[in-house]
């Protein structure tokens, strides 16, 4: 586990998935291709937005990917703070998946796709290994959690970079992944730094 040393106890960040796309409703592998909300994932960013600006958050950064840019833009037109852009949040890559559905996956790549399957964390064919993924997202929390002591920051991102992120940044095993469940649309995971020294996982994959 990632250590809270040095944070000031009380500090809380959100992590926030972006709304739906067309590519989430086809099952089409995004990775870091920018594919851009739809209707539905407009809506469901401004209702989450109004769950969370009662919250009132100190600081506001997503991912440079619009899903996730627009996404915040909703909650910071409700809390009025121009939020920060930071490409450490963008979704994992996924190399040659990318733009492909998941059958389209399993006859072009079979061997990767059954390395995936195994919950192998570098699996080939150009997807980032998952301890790419944890340094960039893990760096991204601490930092935040820095800035904003005792506060509360929303960093919005994507379902991947949450699950596994979260999941290397506490020290997760990765035989658990597996049974880690994935993050809805304009749902989020909370952490909290604790009075030892200690991360906590408040809260997962809520709306």
């Amino acid at each position: 586990m990632t250590s809270a040393e040095g944070l000031t106890p009380g500090t809380r960040i959100i992590l926030w998935r972006h709304g739906n796309t067309d590519w989430n409703a086809e099952h089409r592998v995004q990775g870091q291709t920018d594919v851009p909300l739809n209707d539905l994932g407009r809506e469901q960013a401004a209702q989450a937005a109004a769950r969370l600006a009662p919250l009132k958050p100190d600081l506001l950064i997503s991912s440079d990917l619009q899903r996730a840019a627009r996404t915040a833009d909703a909650l910071a037109e409700l809390i009025e703070m121009r939020p920060e852009r930071d490409a450490r949040l963008r979704e994992r890559g996924f190399g040659l998946w990318e733009t492909l559905l998941t059958p389209e996956i399993k006859v072009r790549f079979p061997e990767s796709r059954a390395r995936w399957e195994a919950a192998d964390p570098d699996p080939g064919d150009g997807i980032e290994p998952l301890s790419d993924l944890a340094k960039r997202v893990g760096e991204v929390i601490r930092e935040t959690a820095e800035r904003v002591p005792g506060g509360l920051a929303v960093l919005t991102t994507h379902g991947g970079s949450i699950k596994y992120g979260v999941a290397a940044f506490l020290g997760l095993p990765e035989e658990f992944l597996p049974t880690l469940g994935s993050i809805g649309n304009c749902h989020w995971v909370e952490l909290r730094v604790e009075s030892k020294g200690r991360w906590r996982l408040q809260a997962y994959n809520v709306n």
